[in-house]
């Protein structure tokens, strides 16, 4: 009896000696120090439930060194565990120096569309490299308190949106459009890039680009430039030099009536606007029925391929796949929403009404980012240049079509 007692405890003792024993501290390296308390207070503390052993500590760099400081800390061996990525070329460039390792192999990767994992794979699908995390969505704010002032109401239409600012200029009390071009990033993007997937019928024109079936010449972009250049007509005096700062201070005063921008703008006007605010969807061309948003795939996560504590890392990532992490970030940082498959429940109204609207309108994401915008010049900076050119009338939107197909098809085949 006592041998047979002793060869279970020594089988016993070997059964625990051989099972893997996480207990290492994973750094993760991130360029969000706005939402550094979420993962500190809420994100962290729920995975140590689970995993308490392991020790997770979020490292936040300054946004516009980040991008530097990452590269030289990959390149050096330093860098963190776990490294926070923009999406497509820049992060692609990553994997493809081997800074970042494959993820083939990670566990819940199935619970996100393809589009998502796009945004961190190789052109070819055959390795992702990074775990979606988050998308923005594209949309116009609102000042509720105006709109009720001067008995408008939430357009669905482009008719209907630009009435909905003739009557705000005739009022006269209130900026129509808080939008500028100083920063002509932000003219494109929350211009060009929020109203033009109704143009280009979403993924369908997307990768029409990609293929060459579609150029920038066709007449849809032609009518795409057209209709934003009406927008200066709504803008404030001196919107040449109005930046994205000062297009914030105007919505946020109460200056302004409508703000294009996107759902990443919800966690700061929730702190700083003292009226009550909401948002609608990209109004419809004319006689149109369907509907698309841009739901633009913005922050994922890679495994350093020299981490310290790979295993230990690994085990976080496959935890961030699951719903617990959806919901309590979507939650926490409102306006960045989770691209998982997961049903989940979300709390702020603002970010309930953008989620609302992919119920009814197909999905896409920036039509400059995938492929497209690797050559030189690169092809967002041109649309930069275009997009607020034909806002401050010193180019024509058949001007802005072509230069914006011609950086293209300097480089880019099948536009040759």
């Amino acid at each position: 009896m006592k041998k047979i007692i002793s060869s279970f405890l020594v089988s016993i003792a070997f059964i625990f000696t051989a099972l893997p024993v996480f207990s290492g501290t994973v750094i993760i390296e991130s360029w969000r120090n706005d939402d550094a308390d979420a993962w500190n207070d809420k994100i962290i503390p729920a995975f140590n439930s689970q995993y308490p052993d392991i020790e997770v500590v979020f490292q936040a760099t300054i946004p516009a060194q980040y991008s530097a400081s990452i590269s030289a800390k990959l390149e050096g061996g330093n860098a963190g565990d776990l490294i926070t990525l923009i999406p497509f070329d820049a992060s692609l460039k990553l994997y493809n120096r081997g800074w970042l390792a494959s993820l083939n192999d990670l566990g819940g990767l199935d619970n996100y569309p393809q589009v998502a994992k796009d945004a961190w794979s190789t052109d070819d699908q055959s390795n992702i490299f990074g775990v979606p995390m988050a998308s923005v969505s594209h949309g116009f704010m609102y000042n509720k308190d105006i709109f009720k002032e001067l008995g408008l109401s939430v357009p669905k239409t482009e008719s209907e949106f630009f009435a909905v600012l003739e009557a705000i200029k005739k009022d006269g009390n209130y900026i129509p459009l808080a939008i500028g071009t100083a920063d002509t990033w932000a003219i494109s993007t929350m211009g060009f890039q929020n109203i033009g997937p109704n143009y280009w019928a979403g993924e369908k024109g997307r990768k029409g680009i990609l293929t060459g079936e579609e150029k920038f010449t066709d007449q849809h972009y032609i009518n795409l430039f057209q209709t934003l250049s009406y927008w200066s007509k709504y803008m404030a005096d001196g919107y040449q030099a109005q930046t994205y700062p000062d297009s914030q201070n105007l919505f946020t005063l109460g200056d302004a009536a409508i703000y294009p921008t996107g759902s990443w703008e919800i966690f700061t006007f929730s702190q700083n606007a003292d009226f009550e605010f909401s948002a609608f969807a990209p109004p419809v061309r004319d006689g149109q029925t369907d509907c698309y948003i841009d739901d633009h795939t913005d922050i994922g996560i890679g495994l350093n391929s020299k981490a310290k504590n790979p295993a230990e890392a690994k085990i976080f990532l496959e935890w961030l796949t699951g719903a617990e992490f959806a919901e309590i970030f979507a939650n926490e940082v409102p306006g960045f929403f989770p691209l998982h498959s997961h049903s989940i429940s979300v709390n702020d109204p603002v970010a309930k009404e953008f989620i609302s609207w992919k119920d009814t309108c197909d999905t896409t994401i920036r039509n400059s980012y995938h492929i497209v915008g690797r050559g030189e010049p690169n092809l967002e900076s041109v649309l930069y240049e275009v997009v607020s050119g034909v806002v401050n009338g010193t180019m024509t939107p058949a001007e802005a079509a072509t230069k914006a197909e011609a950086s293209l098809a300097n480089w880019y085949e099948p536009h040759q």
